[in-house]
């Protein structure tokens, strides 16, 4: 069974998210190494590895170094940590979540090299500033790029020419749990009605405002939120006696908070963090079969905007909720049938399935081989640590290649 490391930014354990359902059904094909941002430990070094599935091992590098995710200052630790990661003379598949680290690919010769952009990572807050370069020189290295939309597919199409639309998916038969409204989780029991609910991560692309706006303007509405707080103060968030924080609930439980609500939201901020977003959450409300008010999110509003409602502004977004809380039988029934032909047509399944496929019949191309032997020539911290030279010779080495190796080239 051949090998596949994934780098990610995000931890196996944080929200059940693309990342645990592409690879957890990959597993199937592979022994998956999934190698997390290290933790601060003021002990030795060490890598920590646990089995968390069948065929899934993840690694959680340990430093000293305070530095947060793949910073530089990492590398050369997280390098020895990895060293003995893979058989000498092994050729894994290497898979990318995250273009900061890329360095890391130096201690492999890789089969193959994937770039799965789930996210414009450099939109969010607190991006690191190396994030676009490095992006540049993954792109130009990849053999196969794929991305978790539509947006994001428009926007990284014209830079490789081996560019994949694989957008966020659903595992119906756990959503289909909410179905038995009687399913409802047991902490929301005192909650009154109606309820409007949201689950994901609450950080700079929830609209806190808007949802302020929401439960003044209507009182007598039940908002409840299900997810961490991450990267926005807790005292900014809106507080009223009609919105309830449920905290970080495992991917078990969501179904439960969903059999118990009315309306779901999907309350995006409109700013750079959110503009190339597709949520995985739409498809599961569908799932569930609750009609849904959203924010105008492109890869929201463009394929599904017959099913959900589309508001741009908050009174307009308090009015779709009322429509939607005030649907009769006949209309309730009609959005269902809608919602169900459109579930059926997706599934994780079918998604890994499909990028199995192109992992296994896209020739190796060796262009991360031919990077790596011409930046070791120049240092390859040189080369790719954006911190200690010009913006320009990473770009420009990449677009060397690009001609011999019939890539597009990167936009700068």
């Amino acid at each position: 069974m051949p090998t596949l490391i994934v780098f990610c930014h995000l931890r196996w354990d944080f929200v059940f998210q693309r990342p645990q359902h592409l690879m957890t059904r990959l597993a199937e094909h592979y022994r998956i190494l999934f190698v997390e941002e290290p933790v601060y430990d003021e002990g030795k070094a060490h890598l920590k590895k646990t089995a968390v599935a069948p065929n899934i091992t993840v690694c959680q590098p340990h430093t000293g170094i305070q530095a947060p995710g793949f910073h530089d200052d990492q590398i050369p630790t997280l390098q020895t940590l990895l060293a003995d990661l893979v058989p000498e003379g092994e050729r894994p598949v290497v898979w990318f979540y995250t273009p900061m680290a890329l360095p890391l690919l130096q201690g492999f010769d890789p089969a193959l090299v994937i770039y799965d952009c789930m996210d414009e990572l450099a939109a969010f807050k607190n991006a690191p500033k190396q994030l676009l370069q490095r992006e540049n020189a993954l792109l130009n290295i990849a053999d196969l790029c794929f991305t978790g939309g539509p947006s994001l597919y428009q926007s990284k199409r014209e830079r490789h020419a081996n560019a994949h639309c694989f957008s966020s998916s659903v595992d119906a038969k756990h959503f289909q749990k909410a179905l038995d409204r009687d399913y409802s989780h047991p902490e929301q029991a005192h909650v009154g009605r109606p309820r409007l609910g949201f689950y994901g991560v609450i950080d700079e692309r929830f609209d806190t405002d808007l949802v302020s706006q929401v439960a003044q303007a209507r009182p007598d509405w039940q908002i409840v939120l299900v997810g961490p707080v991450v990267k926005i103060d807790p005292a900014n968030l809106p507080r009223a006696h009609n919105i309830h924080y449920m905290g970080q609930r495992t991917y078990e439980q969501l179904p439960q908070f969903l059999a118990g609500w009315d309306v779901c939201l999907l309350p995006f901020a409109l700013n750079e963090s959110t503009r190339f977003i597709s949520p995985t959450k739409v498809l599961e409300y569908m799932a569930a079969e609750l009609p849904s008010v959203s924010t105008p999110i492109t890869d929201v509003k463009v394929p599904y905007g017959d099913v959900v409602a589309i508001a741009d502004t908050p009174e307009k977004f308090i009015a779709a909720c009322e429509r939607m809380l005030a649907m009769n039988d006949e209309q309730q029934a009609a959005l269902k049938e809608r919602m169900r032909a459109i579930v059926a047509n997706t599934s994780w399944d079918k998604t890994a399935a499909s990028m199995h496929h192109l992992i296994q019949t896209t020739a190796p191309s060796n262009k991360a081989q031919r990077f790596l032997a011409q930046a070791e020539q120049r240092d390859f911290d040189d080369v790719v640590n954006a911190e200690n030279v010009n913006p320009l010779p990473i770009a420009a080495l990449a677009a060397r290649m690009t001609p011999k190796d019939g890539m597009a080239k990167a936009a700068g």
